[in-house]
């Protein structure tokens, strides 16, 4: 049996003062950061709530046509881009550069780096927290990376993904730890990328930090207005940051037996929730997102081949699978099929002498931190992975992120002065392949949705932040003219994920058809998405 318990408790970082909230997580209003028509919204939202017999077309209010804006207006970036330099056959592999933060990072403790407004970010922070901050480098030339931004605090902790957000302003969220004993999340704003600002420093219930693994934040997934966090032994907590300046805790989600919650990712109405450091997996629906139910089939030990359990690390959700970053039994990638959530199955494997950190994903290949190196594996082909090369830094080499045709691999201990981030060159070419949807969740052709419905894809690398929004992700009702029944919604993207979640309930009973149009969406290159995606959903009756 699972449990859930609802309460607030948040801590501005401006005052500096906690108070307490029985939550209840109110919807996100219609007007927060979003061009909406807020009669319709109303209206729309008014008629989810009443019963069937009541609701008529006619009664909501005729509007104007409101066209999407083209897929590819979003404005460019601030920065230059993605790496933008070639390299020899004898060059790949090999460290070019080291990425430093400078003397504001003295334990030089890195994990996870994105690209964010053209810029590489990278959030840095130790373990037990007290010195932290957001830099960020123009990578345009890797192996010559320049500071472009820098901001400190002392109320971060390591992160081990990081989420954002564009409901009111340019946000992101992070690991949070304050005298070690009491932290949970922490919300930046990067409106000045020059000067990143903490904002806002949530405290969540039953951190503590001395007990490492047991009651930490883990992770971070924003599926925007929602923050679900990975908790370790205090399960998902769930938060509403419609206002990241004052962010709500609705519920928080208690699994039994306990699982150590370490990675959290969304699609759509699928929450997928790997164990640190553990052997199981938990798949959720969260059609209600503030109430995540498990799914039949869906809580699964993560076998091997030969069938028995396998202790993972960190793990990483895209084209429909789990892969994950093992450590015992020789490290290397486990990967699951997750297309039918209710009969996940295994799906390939190749072992390494390694022990598995982190794990990433970019077309068909996977990169994991396995302690001693960074391995390169070829799995386009699951029955047949195979490795490709190897990497390495001083250190406990736990992360490697490939963004074009560079990986910037990280350490977390051990690390040599300012050597705590390193960038190999992986191809010679710079990336000119665009990316493309590789699956999605409600998946197409699905019926009976509840109303609460949000939907998900995955694409097959991470993708631009700023290249998902209301122009290049679509929901509209089926077979109408999309300017007539365009719905408003919150679009946010994280890693190879990218979400749609309505701002009003979906009318019920109604085929609803989702579109990524070509042009749209791009990789951290510029590359955008060259052929259009859609799929068609229906709600019932509630």
């Amino acid at each position: 049996m699972n449990s859930r318990v609802s309460f607030a408790f948040v801590c501005s970082l401006a005052a500096g003062l906690c108070s307490c909230d029985d939550g209840g997580g109110d919807d996100p209003p219609a007007d927060a950061g979003l061009e909406v028509d807020a009669e319709r919204a109303d209206a729309q939202l008014a008629d989810a709530e009443r019963p069937d017999a009541e609701i008529a077309d006619a009664e909501i209010p005729d509007a104007a046509p409101r066209p999407y804006p083209e897929p590819g207006a979003w404005g460019p970036n601030l920065g230059p881009g993605g790496p933008a330099t070639s390299f020899t056959e004898d060059q790949l592999y090999q460290n070019c550069a080291f990425v430093d933060v400078g003397p504001d990072d003295p334990t030089d403790h890195r994990n996870l780096v994105t690209m964010y407004e053209g810029y590489l970010l990278m959030p840095w922070s130790p373990e037990f927290g007290r010195t932290g901050g957001i830099t960020l480098f123009d990578v345009s030339d890797p192996c010559a990376p320049t500071i472009a931004g820098h901001g400190t605090t002392d109320l971060m902790r390591e992160t081990h993904s990081i989420g954002f957000s564009r409901i009111g302003g340019r946000w992101a969220v992070t690991s949070h730890a304050r005298q070690l004993r009491y932290g949970g999340i922490l919300f930046w704003d990067l409106s000045d990328l020059e000067h990143p600002t903490p904002a806002y420093a949530m405290e969540l219930p039953g951190f503590f930090y001395p007990d490492a693994y047991a009651r930490i934040s883990f992770s971070n997934f924003w599926q925007a207005p929602y923050v679900y966090v990975g908790g370790a032994d205090n399960g998902v907590w769930i938060v509403d940051a419609t206002d990241p300046l004052n962010p709500v805790l609705v519920n928080q989600y208690v699994f039994d037996p306990i699982l150590r919650a370490a990675q959290v990712q969304a699609i759509g109405n699928l929450l997928i929730v790997t164990s640190g450091e553990g052997t199981r997996t938990a798949l959720l629906d969260i059609s209600d997102p503030a109430n995540p139910q498990p799914i039949p089939g869906g809580d699964f030990l993560n076998a091997a081949g030969d069938g028995e359990p396998r202790e993972i690390y960190f793990s990483t959700a895209t084209d429909g699978y789990i892969y994950y970053a093992r450590k015992e039994g020789g490290g290397g990638p486990l990967i699951y099929d997750i297309h039918d959530p209710e009969r996940p199955m295994f799906s390939g494997e190749l072992v390494s002498n390694g022990n598995g950190g982190y794990a990433a994903v970019k077309d068909g290949f996977v990169f994991i931190g396995e302690s001693n190196f960074a391995g390169l594996y070829d799995a386009r082909d699951h029955g047949e992975i195979t490795e490709v090369s190897r990497m390495y830094l001083e250190g406990d080499l736990d992360t490697a992120v490939p963004i074009g045709n560079v990986v910037f691999l990280s350490v977390d201990d051990k690390a040599n002065t300012d050597q705590g981030t390193a960038v190999a060159p992986w191809q010679t070419a710079p990336d000119s392949t665009p990316p493309h949807v590789t699956w999605a969740w409600p998946a197409d052709g699905a019926v009976d949705l509840p109303t609460t419905s949000r939907l998900g894809v995955t694409f097959s690398e991470h993708v631009d932040v700023g290249s998902a929004w209301a122009g290049s992700v679509r929901l509209y009702e089926a077979g109408t003219d999309p300017a007539l029944t365009r719905v408003d919604g919150y679009v946010s993207a994280q890693e190879s994920i990218v979400n749609f979640w309505p701002v009003a309930p979906l009318k019920p009973n109604t085929a609803y058809t989702l579109e990524i149009p070509a042009g749209g969406i791009t990789d951290f290159n510029g590359n955008a998405l060259a052929e259009t995606f859609t799929l068609q959903v229906t709600t019932g009756a509630r």
